[in-house]
């Protein structure tokens, strides 16, 4: 067995151990979609969120509330470089 740091180790909620590990780092931009007429957010909150590895890779991923208070968080298809409002401009993503 490897040895790690204890650290890095938990306990699961049936008592096995586990290592934390790092599978990349990076930034994250999370964006809403508002209605353009009137400037409010669109009725069901659905939210988008990309993460941006540090090597230039992304993930993109559609959060989704539910009626019992947890966010469904489902994969999206990545849509390249594009534009999005920050409430002045566009800004890049």
């Amino acid at each position: 067995m490897t040895a790690f740091p204890d650290e890095v180790l938990t306990r699961t909620k049936k008592g096995e151990i586990e290592v934390r590990c790092l599978i990349d780092r990076g930034r994250y931009v999370r964006y809403h979609y508002l209605d353009p007429d009137t400037g409010e957010p669109m009725e069901g909150g659905k939210v988008k969120l990309v993460l941006l590895s540090g090597e230039g890779k992304t993930e993109e991923f559609f959060v989704i509330p539910t009626k019992s208070h947890r966010d469904l968080l489902i994969p999206a298809a990545e849509k390249g470089p594009r534009k999005i409002w920050d409430g002045q401009q566009a800004v890049d993503l």
